[in-house]
């Protein structure tokens, strides 16, 4: 899993890890937080490897897989969640804030599962999931990067999907809404109470939540779903 240290990540990797599932997950730079997370893990049965990489490079996300292979004795799922925000209303965006939420949320993408997906087909089975948004659903004001992003990840799903397919991998992703993270702790607190207003159900989403909706999508039971994009946001974009 790419960008396992807090929020959906940290949620996914315990909630895996409760599983039995031995997981894997990247860090960009927070060690603590990384070793928080290692450390919540402790007495489940699955085992938890925190390793350090940049999702922007392809030689990283290369070198991690081959270490999961190594360390964890195989690979059979991929949660791609890594990513970063630099809202701005696009006449004031910088390019330099443009081409670092490509690099990291798209090209990501892009590189994990690349280094991930041969190994897949050659053992014809495997899992991807990507982390997307319904920024790339409905559009975000001030998020024309990020939504471009999102929804980038949401036509590679469609189309990686079909390419894999006839291996026995399936190819999904999420679409979380509004999630009780510190990306939520971000939004000016005048701005809240209007985007809660929004939500039929009332209530911002729990990581949890989105973490069980990925350990399902990784698992045994959702072998026939691929190519899809299941959104979770109490209704926001409906």
């Amino acid at each position: 899993m790419t960008g396992g240290s807090r929020g959906i990540g940290r949620a996914t990797v315990l909630a895996l890890a409760e599983a039995g599932a031995d997981v894997a997950f990247t860090y960009s730079s927070n060690e603590e937080a990384a070793h928080d997370v290692c450390k919540a893990a402790e007495g489940y049965s699955g085992k938890v490897l925190a390793i350090q990489a940049n999702a922007e490079d392809f030689a990283a996300a290369k070198s991690a897989v081959e270490r999961v292979h190594d360390e964890l004795g195989g690979l059979d799922g991929v949660v791609i969640n890594a990513g970063i925000t630099k809202d701005r209303p696009l006449v004031m965006m910088p390019e330099g804030d443009w081409d670092d939420v490509i690099a990291t949320n798209l090209k990501g993408t892009f590189n994990y599962a690349r280094a991930a997906v041969y190994g897949m087909i050659r053992e014809r089975s495997g899992r991807i999931v990507c982390v997307s948004s319904v920024s790339g659903l409905t559009g975000v004001l001030g998020q024309s990067n990020y939504s471009a992003t999102k929804a980038g990840q949401i036509g590679f799903v469609r189309s990686l999907s079909k390419e894999v397919g006839p291996y026995g991998i399936t190819v999904n992703a999420v679409a979380p809404g509004f999630i009780e993270t510190d990306i939520w702790e971000q939004i000016p607190e005048n701005k809240r109470e209007g985007i809660l207003a929004s939500i039929p159900v009332g209530r911002l989403g729990q990581a949890q939540e989105v973490a069980a909706a990925i350990r399902y999508l990784l698992s045994p039971d959702a072998a026939y779903i691929t190519g899809s994009v299941l959104v979770i946001d109490g209704g926001l974009s409906s």
